[in-house]
């Protein structure tokens, strides 16, 4: 009698859930979010435009409605950070009192006017002929730390390529300045002036503490910029965005006011809308560096879900599938269900390191973007046609089900997800 009750008792907790999660999650509400960050008004949600800052603005406010908590009691769910665009004046070198040609000399640096010595206290590093030089550029940069850094002549012909990461940079104190040498001097000089201009970005970020796991993450995102205004096509130039990535977006949202409805997470949940991916993943960038990977048990970024995928409804790949267990733990969870996880069918584009999921795993976080987008046939992507009478509401909001249901046992701590392994990247 009792394994009677006890079956009763399970069938009717899964149909109320079931009937909870149709009523928050439902083709109606996801057509709504959708919309709203589509519209004309939002202008493309250009970065650095009045698009983006309304479509934040509406974010912000749907965090606040729906209950969620300010990341570290901020007090705001704009998480506000500075770009910087430095414009090259000039620049002088000499290497142990022989001057260096200006052309071999790349200076990555946020402040207007930079003078330095060997008694400046900026550390050495080398790019050695064989290196990927612009993996080992990135690090650098990245590092928060000031560097002298010698680069092989061996990288002349791609040397002046090094000016690409002048071109936006977060607001820093640090400067790395690269030459093209072989010796590393006794003693050298470098002065360089930039015009420097500043910008504001902000991701939006909202909060559901956990109960016995606060200090453990699980990040659900989707990216809310897009392409802005361009050039008219049949006489239509807002590029809406609607799939690319108002979806992700949408998704995100409706997860968290399901999941705050729900409050069963033992770990706690992060929601985050980042600005600034289709010029380059700033807001994901800078917001992951808010972070000890280590606590970090699981992100779930989410791009592009409102087409069917290649294998129709009920179904969405996940990029990086096989670089963690992470996929055939949402599977498991979800038995007995129409709706499949497929390994990423397009992994000659490299999408796992391509979206915002990607500076987390290449720290070692299982970190991946589950998404639907026909890679090698999506008819709208980045045209000013991605608008919301091209996606299909009630699919979406079964993938987005299907991504709830499938992180019941991340979020609750039953499940750790394997990491990704970092040893051969570079």
């Amino acid at each position: 009698m009792k394994k009677v009750f006890l079956a009763i008792g399970v069938i009717s907790a899964s149909f109320l859930q079931a009937q909870n999660i149709d009523k928050i999650i439902n083709a109606k509400e996801v057509e709504r979010i959708e919309k709203t960050l589509s519209a004309d008004d939002m202008q493309g949600r250009k970065t650095f435009s009045a698009g983006i800052e309304k479509a934040a603005n509406f974010i912000a406010n749907e965090f606040k409605q729906i209950g969620l908590q300010t990341w570290n009691k901020s007090g705001t769910f704009l998480q506000e950070f500075s770009m910087v665009k430095p414009k090259f004046i000039s620049v002088s070198c000499s290497f142990d009192n022989i001057q260096v040609d200006t052309k071999d000399v790349i200076v990555v640096t946020s402040k207007a006017d930079l003078s330095i010595t060997e008694a400046s206290g900026f550390e050495r590093a080398t790019i050695n002929a064989g290196a990927n030089i612009f993996s080992e550029a990135s690090k650098l940069i990245q590092s928060g730390k000031n560097y002298l850094v010698l680069v092989d002549t061996s990288f002349a012909k791609n040397f002046g390529r090094l000016t690409g990461f002048k071109r936006q940079l977060f607001k820093s104190e640090n400067s790395i300045v690269f030459v093209l040498a072989t010796k590393q001097p006794k003693q050298f000089s470098i002065n360089a002036t930039h015009e420097i201009s500043e910008q504001k970005l902000s991701n939006v970020i909202g909060v559901i503490p956990g109960k016995s796991k606060k200090k453990e993450y699980v990040i659900f995102s989707g990216h809310y910029d897009h392409l802005g205004i361009g050039k008219a096509v049949n006489n239509d130039s807002i590029y809406n965005g609607a799939n690319d990535d108002a979806a992700g977006t949408t998704a995100m949202m409706m997860l968290a006011k399901y999941f705050e409805a729900e409050r069963d997470n033992e770990r706690t949940l992060i929601f985050v809308a980042f600005t600034a991916e289709e010029i380059g993943g700033f807001g994901a960038q800078y917001c992951s560096r808010q972070f000890n990977a280590d606590d970090v048990k699981a992100m779930f970024n989410i791009e592009m879900i409102g087409t069917e995928s290649k294998w129709g409804k009920n179904s969405a790949y996940i990029t990086g599938y096989e670089k963690t267990d992470m996929g055939k733990i949402l599977q498991e969870n979800l038995k007995g269900t129409a709706f499949t996880f497929y390994p990423d069918p397009y992994t000659d584009q490299n999408l796992f390191y391509r979206s915002d999921n990607a500076t987390l795993a290449r720290l070692g976080v299982p970190a991946h973007t589950i998404s639907t987008s026909k890679m090698d046939s999506e008819p709208n992507y980045h045209k000013v046609s991605d608008e919301i009478g091209t996606l299909d509401m009630e699919n979406m909001s079964m993938i987005i089900k299907a991504i709830a249901l499938s992180s019941k046992g991340i979020i609750s701590g039953k499940d750790t997800p394997s990491r990704v392994d970092v040893s051969g990247l570079k």
